[in-house]
């Protein structure tokens, strides 16, 4: 059974169930705390709406939070941090990204970190994998694959190409049901997921990237509708040779996530036999919850400090926290109290 705490780096809210909800559940289940960190606010900023669209700003940012906290409640997972950066900005602020996501570690005593693939699907994506790569050397990272457009055809929850570790996560009917329960929450981000599965995911240690080049040949999933000859709110028309300079600048200028440290810390994968700690996750996620009961609550409670951190507590086994409550309400009003 895996024991240990886990930090999700999400980009957007979502992203902790399209790219590793099959896996979180399993971790829960296994005895993990999964906390998770939201880059960004999931919306653009306003100037990129609509101009119909653009009073209404806060409230389609403070609806994709109580998303966020719905799902959270379904499955267990507690939120440490909600940042105020607007989609398709987190790589002009990895400086201040790096400073929260360091506190949040050391806050919620993470001893992992899980985070989308950098695989071209959305520059935050990207962006997010940088920002897991330069803590490579504080604790282990795992990557998970969400979307891509390798050859020409979106894929899924499937890596564009094997770099050594995947593992496969087939889910069970009751995980994909969970899955989809928790897409369906997102009821704001309704028109953007309709590419995404519940059966399957796919994770593996945190590949080395060359973050200042494009992850794939070919187009990318961001760059399929730069067609388009006029400013839609819903593509990210940022050039991609901007979007990698910018992002392999910064992981250039942080001095993080060397070939040396990075082969430390993944034990030379894929040649050498995978370190203690990789096993052991690996066990824990190829088990379905089919052979354990889903997991209960968040065990030990945590306090947040006046950032809005959640502190990693001092001791003891206290049920509760703010994900109990919000999933107690979350299920009430969904399922009907129980009776």
């Amino acid at each position: 059974m895996m024991g240990g705490r886990i930090l999700v780096l999400a980009p957007h809210p979502d992203d902790e169930i399209v790219a590793c909800g099959i896996a979180a559940l399993r971790a829960r289940t296994a005895g993990a705390r999964v906390f998770v960190l939201y880059l960004t606010t999931g919306v653009p900023e306003r100037a990129a709406l609509w101009p119909w669209q653009r009073p209404g700003y806060a409230g389609r940012v403070g609806r994709r939070r109580e998303e966020a906290l719905a799902v959270a409640a379904l499955f267990g997972l507690e939120p440490v941090l909600f940042r105020e950066t607007p989609s398709r900005r987190l790589r002009e602020g990895l400086d201040h990204a790096a400073a929260d996501l360091d506190h949040a570690v050391r806050g919620c005593g993470a001893d992992a970190l899980w985070v989308p693939a950098f695989e071209g699907g959305h520059q935050d994506h990207d962006a997010a994998n940088a920002l897991a790569a330069s803590f490579a050397g504080r604790l282990p990272v795992w990557e998970f694959a969400a979307y891509n457009f390798a050859g020409g055809r979106v894929g899924s929850n499937r890596f564009a190409a094997p770099r050594g570790g995947e593992i496969a996560l087939d889910a069970t009917d009751a995980e994909a049901e969970r899955k989809r329960r928790a897409l369906g929450c997102y009821v704001s981000e309704r028109g953007n997921l309709g590419h995404v599965g519940a059966g399957h995911e796919a994770c593996r240690p945190l590949s080395a990237y060359d973050y200042g080049a494009k992850p794939n040949a070919g187009r990318l999933f961001r760059e399929r509708f730069h067609w388009i000859p006029f400013r839609h709110p819903r593509v990210d028309f940022a050039p991609s040779s901007e979007v990698y300079r910018d992002i392999g600048s910064w992981i250039g200028n942080r001095g993080s996530a060397g070939k040396a440290e990075r082969a430390a810390m993944l034990g030379d994968r894929p040649s050498c036999e995978p370190r203690q700690p990789d096993r052991e996750l690996s066990r824990a996620l190829d088990e379905p919850q089919s052979k354990r009961a889903l997991a209960g609550e968040p065990g030990e409670g945590g306090e947040r400090d006046q950032g809005g951190f959640l502190r990693a507590p001092a001791g003891g086994n206290q049920e509760g926290g703010a994900a109990r409550t919000q999933r107690q309400a979350f299920e009430e009003s969904s399922l009907g109290k129980p009776g």
